[in-house]
Formats: structure tokens, C-alpha cells, sequence
């Protein structure tokens, strides 16, 4: 991979296999870990994968861990 000047930042243009492989699109966000070996690339949740996850936590959490308002605001 190349490292290119665009405006005033750097940039790193991703093959299109690496992209293919981690199912990337225009838009998604990435971090860069560091390593001990070669850099590794992670892929952020998308906002419809998070909304996804939460969707299906919706009224999972057993009765005995719920918290009522009365209990949070107690003192």
C-alpha cells in the first residue's frame, strides 16, 4: 500500500481484496491498531448493526436486575 498526500492529511488507499475480505463500504469507519507483528484493521459497527444488536436486547434483562425510578432516585 502507497501513502499519498490528500489535502493536508495522509491517506492510504486500500486494495480491493482487503476490502472484498472485510466487507467495507464507502462511509465506514475503521480503526488501525497497532501490533507487535503487521497492523491490524478493525471495522466499526455500522449505526444499523448497533441499532440490530439493541433491537434484540430489548427486554432481556431479567425482572430481579431491573431498576425502577424510585429505586435510582433513592438515597
Amino acid at each position: 500500500m502507497q501513502v499519498a498526500k490528500w489535502g493536508n492529511s495522509l491517506a492510504v488507499r486500500l486494495p480491493a481484496e482487503l476490502v472484498r475480505d472485510m466487507g467495507l463500504k464507502e462511509g465506514d469507519q475503521i480503526d488501525l491498531l497497532p501490533d507487535d507483528g503487521p497492523l491490524r484493521i478493525r471495522r466499526l459497527p455500522r449505526a444499523d448493526e448497533v441499532l440490530d444488536g439493541l433491537r434484540r436486547f430489548r427486554g432481556r434483562l431479567p425482572a430481579s436486575e431491573r431498576l425502577s425510578r424510585d429505586a435510582a432516585h433513592e438515597r
